[in-house]
């Protein structure tokens, strides 16, 4: 075919046409999607920047939580504000103890009694069987009267280990017994309290000093009591306030609850 006749270059531009088409088809297959990433970055976009709060309408901040009142709870009143007084600690020790009777100043004074026959049987009988010990000089024979474990007569305010025996002749000024049996006796010849009645505590106690102020005493109360104490020993139990020297009790039903001094 002559490349001058019309029918050769006919060829010619067909052959052109169809490469330049070809070319496009390739390249539209490798050019990337434009709209398609726009799309997903614009998403990208939307999820990580919040929308902003309308024009004009700010957003609140959340109501703070209250915190309560370490000293007055929610919903008290104004009465409420101030603390409660507390009991001074050494008030609150007394009454706690069945040998530490409460002594109001200025309270009503205990009716002391001397009759021993208005005693119940069960505490006449105890009382009967420890003056017995008392004047027989031999402090061994409180030992079957002193109980043992838990119900045994107290006769300290600490723990007592060991021999209680053994404890009240330690406790005897004469080293052998006969001092602190003297004291016993004195104090159950003295005149006596009836305590709590009614209550788990009730109790037969003496000597009375021990359930009045001191300074209540009548002139010849203080003769009593000097039976029992020096008048040093007065001197510094009303600088305590308090009568602090023997004291024993006897339960209704003959037990017997202490013997002890202190405070």
């Amino acid at each position: 075919m002559a490349h001058g006749s019309p029918t050769f270059r006919l060829s010619m531009l067909v052959a052109g046409v169809l490469a330049l088409a070809t070319h496009a088809h390739a390249l539209s297959e490798l050019a990337p999607d434009d709209s398609g990433a726009a799309k997903v970055t614009e998403d990208e976009d939307v999820q990580r920047t919040p929308l902003p709060p309308p024009a004009g309408d700010e957003a609140e901040p959340p109501p703070a939580v209250p915190i309560p009142d370490p000293i007055r709870p929610p919903g008290a009143g104004a009465e409420d504000a101030e603390p409660a007084q507390q009991q001074p600690a050494g008030d609150a020790e007394l009454g706690a103890d069945p040998a530490r009777p409460v002594v109001e100043p200025d309270g009503p004074l205990p009716e002391i009694l001397y009759d021993f026959t208005r005693l119940p049987e069960p505490v006449q009988r105890m009382r009967n069987l420890i003056l017995e010990a008392t004047r027989s000089g031999d402090v061994e024979k409180l030992r079957p009267l002193l109980g043992t474990g838990a119900g045994a007569t107290r006769l300290d305010f600490a723990e007592v280990k060991g021999d209680p025996v053994g404890f009240l002749i330690g406790s005897s000024g004469d080293g052998e017994g006969q001092e602190i049996l003297a004291i016993l006796e004195e104090v159950l010849e003295a005149g006596y309290v009836h305590l709590d009645a009614g209550t788990p505590d009730e109790r037969y106690m003496w000597p009375y000093f021990s359930a009045m102020p001191l300074d209540k005493l009548t002139l010849p109360q203080r003769v009593e009591l000097f039976r029992v104490v020096t008048a040093g020993d007065f001197d510094e139990m009303r600088g305590f306030g308090a009568y602090t020297f023997y004291r024993t009790a006897i339960t209704p039903d003959g037990k017997w609850m202490f013997f002890l001094a202190g405070e």
